[in-house]
């Protein structure tokens, strides 16, 4: 996906390490209970903070449930989703909407429910994400997807970087719009 030279302009702020309270307070599309209930992770001091453009992961009890907190607009916001419990046994490969990267069997459609009362009457909104969230590693050359997983490109790091927070701010947006 190419993206205007208006989105290479946005500003790449990196994530600041996050509380637990922080996270479970930035909830946009689940209730205030869900949000008191869901799995946070508990290495949240061992994160690679510097690296992450946003905070993903799945939930060790219900596989099927994954969380997501990016800084937008000055502040956190995290979002609840729905994913498929696993891409076990898939052979084609997908291409993860926020980062561009392929794999085989790794990226999983995603579901969050819309914020607010559009949410709470069923309306959401999907897009294709690496199954483990762990886009700003792939994005950062610090995880690897295995052969052809990033296609070459001519612009530079943060031109990538930028393009994934663009890509992750419209879903945002999406989901709280």
């Amino acid at each position: 996906m190419y993206l205007p030279k208006s989105f290479r302009q946005i500003t790449v702020t990196f994530m600041k390490p996050l509380t637990e309270q922080e996270i479970r307070a930035a909830f946009v599309n689940c209730t205030k209970g869900e949000a008191k209930r869901l799995s946070v992770p508990r290495d949240l001091a061992e994160r690679p903070w510097g690296d992450l453009d946003y905070l993903g992961w799945r939930d060790p009890q219900a596989p099927d449930r994954a969380y997501l907190v990016a800084e937008l607009d000055g502040g956190p916001k995290a979002l609840a989703l729905r994913g498929s419990a696993g891409a076990v046994g898939q052979a084609r490969r997908s291409m993860c909407s926020m980062c561009l990267t392929t794999h085989s069997g790794g990226v999983s459609l995603m579901v969050a429910p819309k914020a607010g009362r559009a949410g709470q009457q069923g309306n959401s909104v999907g897009a294709y994400l690496c199954s483990d969230l762990a886009c700003s590693l792939y994005v950062r050359g610090l995880r690897d997807a295995g052969i052809g997983a990033r296609l070459p490109e001519t612009i530079t790091l943060e031109e990538k970087i930028g393009r994934t927070v663009a890509n992750l701010a419209a879903f945002v947006a999406r989901v709280t719009g």
